[in-house]
């Protein structure tokens, strides 16, 4: 089997409903995110997937929708007031825990056709969270 990884730097902002602790106030972070593919055969490149093609696919989908963004629960008052303030937010339909937005970029790299195999949310340097099938 052979695996590739690519990593991507992003920056959110994010708060957590119905949380006790730090998290409940907005703040935002510099995360990373590791995207790794899997396949049992290389293609006709003698690769998994050309690096340059996975960043462009994977980079597009990240700037449009997570990085730069304030990243709230759908139901999160906080939503509405800044979408009128011309702030660009990315609504989730669960509170966007690092477990969440793993999940979610796992499942646009799988939607794109990608043989993804894992991703990782680096939400700080150390914390964490990965989803994978």
């Amino acid at each position: 089997m052979y695996e590739v990884k690519k990593t991507f730097h992003l920056a959110y902002g994010h708060r957590l409903l119905h949380y006790k602790g730090k998290c409940e106030n907005l703040h935002g972070h510099n995360g990373l995110v590791e995207i790794t593919l899997k396949s049992g055969k290389l293609n006709a490149e003698r690769m998994v997937m050309d690096f340059t093609e996975l960043g462009a696919k994977m980079r597009t989908w990240l700037d449009d929708n997570l990085d730069h963004r304030v990243i709230l629960s759908g139901d999160d008052p906080l939503a509405a007031v800044l979408e009128k303030e011309g702030q660009r937010c990315f609504p989730t339909a669960e509170n966007p825990t690092a477990e969440v937005l793993a999940r979610l970029v796992f499942e646009a790299a799988e939607g794109m056709g990608l043989p993804v195999s894992k991703v990782s949310f680096w939400e700080t340097p150390t914390s964490m969270a990965s989803y994978e099938k």
